[in-house]
C-alpha cells in the first residue's frame, strides 16, 4: 500500500545524529546545546509542511534519541540548553496541519509519545543529576512551552516581542496535548486564576509580567541572553554527580530483523498472531556471563546485557505501539536461565553508583514505565523454561494478569518466580511507586512476605499464595484456561479495554505524571474525536483557511 496521510509508512523509532534532520547536537564541556532548527519539507508523513519550527513524530524521534547519546554518549555533561536555531522563533509547538490531517490513533499515539520524551528530561534531572535550562530566544507556544516547561528554568529573551503561550483552547479547539495545563499548576505553580487567562489567550504572555506570573524563571536582554543562559546552566550543573573524566559509551544502531509477522533482535522477539489480534513478546536472559566489575561493564558497552536488552526492548514497544493497532493484546514471556538474569542484577546494584550503571538503571525504568502506559492488554505466562527473575520479574508484575504453570510432580521442569531487591523500588511506575506496592496497595504485610520471600525460587503455588500471579493451572488445564482467556480479552471493546487498564494499573497514589497521563490525555483523546474540534467546520480542520470555526455550544 502506498503512503497516505491515511496509511502512513512504518514508522523506525532508530536514528543517529548522522540522519538528523530538525536537531543539533553540540557539547562543549559540561554543558550540551541541543538547538531545534525543524526543516520545513522534513515531515515524517506527507501533507503538511513543519513551519515556523513546528513539529511532526519525526522531530521528536530525534530528540528521543539525542537525550539518550547525551545520557549514555556523554558523561561529562552536567547540563543541558534547549534552544532555537532560528531567529526570533523558539518553536510554535505541533504542527497543526499534520494534526488536521492525522487519523484519531496517529495524534494520540504523537501525544503519548512525545509526553514520554517530555517526562524523560524530567526524570534524568531527577534520578541523573542531568539539569535542563529553556534558552526561550524567540515565541513560544503550544508544544513548543510545553518542552520549555519540562526542563528545570526557563529563561526568555525580552525583546518586547517573545512570549510564551499556551493558545491551543482558543485557537484550535483542542488541549495542550504534552502536560502544558498540568505542568502549569503543578509544576510551575502558576495562580489558578492566572493559569485560566493565559490559557485562554492567543498572544501569551511577554517580559516581566512572565516572571511575575511564574510562567518563566528569569528575563535577559538580547545583549545579555546568551551570557544569562551559559551561567544558569553551569550553576545548575554544580550539584550533579555525572564525572567529568567518564568515559562515554557510543551507542550503536540497534540490530532487528523485520518479518511480516515478527521483529527479532538478540535478546528480545516478538511474533504477531494476526488472527488472534495477539503478540507475543519474549525477553531473554543473558547467553553467556557478564562482566561484574565497572572495567568489564564499560568495555561491554551497548552489548553488555541490561543495556542491550533495555533498548532493544524499549524499540520493540515503540515499533508495536506504532505500526500495529490491531494487535490489542500483547503476551509477555522471558526465556533462559534466571540465574544468569540476577548474576547480571546482583552487579548491576554492586554499581549502581557509577554514572553508566545509573543510567541504565535509568532507561530499564523508563522502558518499564512505556509499557506501563501502553494501551494493550498485558498477560505474563509464566511457564517451562521462563526466567522471571529479579528485574525480569518486573515484566509479570506489569502485567494486567498473570499466569504461572504449576508442575508438582515435576520440580525440574516447573517454571520459577525470583525476587530481588529490583522488585521494591528500583523500576517505579510514573506514579512513583513499586509494582508490588501498586499490586498490594502499600499494605504491609503482603509487602513484607514478598520481601522475605526474596532471593527463593519460588514455584507456582508459592507464587500464588504471596499474591504475586494471578492463576496457576496445571499442565492438564493450562492449554484450555490460557486460550479461553486471550480470546475472551480480544473480543471485548479496545476502547473499553484502555480505560479499564489504564484505571486499574494506576490506582490509589496520583502526582504530575499521572494527571497527564490520565485525566489530561483523557480529556484530550476525547476531545480529539469531537466535531468543535476535528468535524468539518472543527477548529483543526478549517485553521489556515481563512474559515470561522463553527462551534456545537451544547455542553457535554
Amino acid at each position: 500500500m502506498a503512503e497516505t496521510a491515511a496509511h502512513p509508512a512504518r514508522v523506525d523509532y532508530r536514528t543517529d545524529p548522522t540522519q538528523y534532520r530538525h536537531w543539533n547536537l553540540s557539547v562543549e564541556g559540561s554543558v550540551a546545546r541541543l538547538s531545534l532548527d525543524i526543516a520545513e519539507d522534513g515531515g515524517i508523513r506527507p501533507g503538511y509542511k513543519l513551519k515556523l519550527n513546528s513539529y511532526d513524530l519525526g522531530v521528536d524521534i530525534e530528540l528521543h534519541d539525542a537525550l539518550n547519546r547525551v545520557r549514555f554518549e556523554h558523561p561529562e555533561v552536567r547540563s543541558v540548553i534547549v534552544t532555537s536555531a532560528k531567529d526570533r522563533i523558539f518553536c510554535s509547538g505541533a504542527n497543526i496541519f499534520m494534526l488536521g490531517v492525522s487519523s484519531h490513533a496517529w495524534k494520540v499515539n504523537f501525544c503519548k509519545f512525545t509526553n514520554e520524551t517530555r517526562n524523560g528530561i524530567e526524570d534524568s534531572s531527577k534520578h541523573s543529576g542531568l539539569k535542563f535550562v529553556a534558552a526561550v530566544n524567540g515565541a513560544c507556544a503550544g508544544g513548543g512551552y510545553e518542552l520549555a516547561l519540562a526542563c528545570d528554568e526557563i529563561i526568555l529573551v525580552d525583546d518586547r516581542s517573545s512570549s510564551v503561550s499556551l493558545p491551543e483552547v482558543p485557537l484550535l479547539g483542542v488541549l495542550p496535548g504534552t502536560g502544558g495545563l498540568t505542568r502549569v499548576t503543578d509544576k510551575r505553580h502558576v495562580r489558578h486564576d492566572l493559569a485560566d487567562i493565559f490559557c485562554t489567550s492567543v498572544e501569551g504572555v511577554r517580559g516581566q509580567r512572565a516572571v511575575d506570573w511564574r510562567l518563566v524563571d528569569a528575563i535577559a536582554k538580547p545583549a545579555q541572553f546568551g551570557a544569562a543562559v551559559q551561567e544558569r546552566a553551569a550553576k545548575l550543573g554544580e550539584a550533579s554527580h555525572r564525572p567529568a573524566d567518564g568515559k562515554g559509551v557510543q551507542l550503536t544502531r540497534v540490530e532487528r530483523e523485520d518479518g511480516p509477522d515478527s521483529l527479532r533482535y538478540e535478546y528480545v522477539s516478538v511474533e504477531i498472531d494476526r488472527a488472534r489480534r495477539t503478540a507475543t513478546f519474549t525477553v531473554k536472559a543473558p547467553k553467556t556471563a557478564q562482566p561484574t566489575d565497572i572495567a568489564g561493564i564499560e568495555a561491554a558497552g551497548t552489548a553488555w546485557w541490561p543495556l542491550a536488552m533495555a533498548r532493544q526492548l524499549d524499540d520493540a514497544i515503540l515499533c508495536m505501539r506504532t505500526n500495529e493497532l490491531d494487535i490489542g493484546t500483547w503476551l509477555l514471556k522471558t526465556e533462559g536461565d534466571a540465574k544468569a538474569v540476577l548474576a547480571s542484577d546482583a552487579a548491576v546494584l554492586a554499581n549502581k553508583d557509577h554514572w553508566l550503571v545509573r543510567e541504565t538503571i535509568g532507561l530499564l525504568r523508563r522502558t518499564l514505565a512505556r509499557l506501563d502506559v501502553s494501551s494493550r492488554s498485558l498477560f505474563a505466562l509464566i511457564e517451562s523454561g521462563s526466567c522471571f527473575a529479579g528485574t525480569l520479574a518486573e515484566l509479570a508484575f506489569a502485567a494486567d494478569r498473570a499466569y504461572m504453570l504449576a508442575l508438582p510432580d515435576d520440580a525440574d521442569k516447573a517454571p520459577k518466580l525470583t525476587l530481588n531487591e529490583f522488585n521494591f523500588g528500583f523500576f517505579p511506575l510514573v506514579n512513583d511507586q513499586s509494582r508490588l506496592q501498586r499490586r498490594f496497595y502499600e499494605e504491609s504485610a503482603p509487602l513484607e512476605a514478598a520481601r522475605a520471600a526474596a532471593g527463593k525460587a519460588l514455584d507456582a503455588d508459592e507464587a500464588l499464595k504471596l499474591g504475586l500471579v494471578t492463576m496457576a493451572p496445571d499442565d492438564i488445564d493450562w492449554d484450555d484456561e490460557i486460550r479461553i482467556a486471550i480470546e475472551e480479552r480480544v473480543a471485548m471493546s479496545p476502547d473499553a479495554l484502555t480505560g479499564l487498564e489504564a484505571n486499574l494499573r494506576f490506582a490509589s497514589k496520583e502526582n504530575m505524571a499521572t494527571r497527564i497521563f490520565g485525566r489530561l490525555t483523557a480529556w484530550q483523546n476525547w476531545i480529539f474525536n469531537r466535531p468543535n474540534a476535528v468535524g468539518e467546520k472543527g477548529a483543526l480542520k478549517v485553521y489556515g483557511t481563512g474559515q470561522k470555526a463553527g462551534f456545537d455550544m451544547n455542553r457535554v
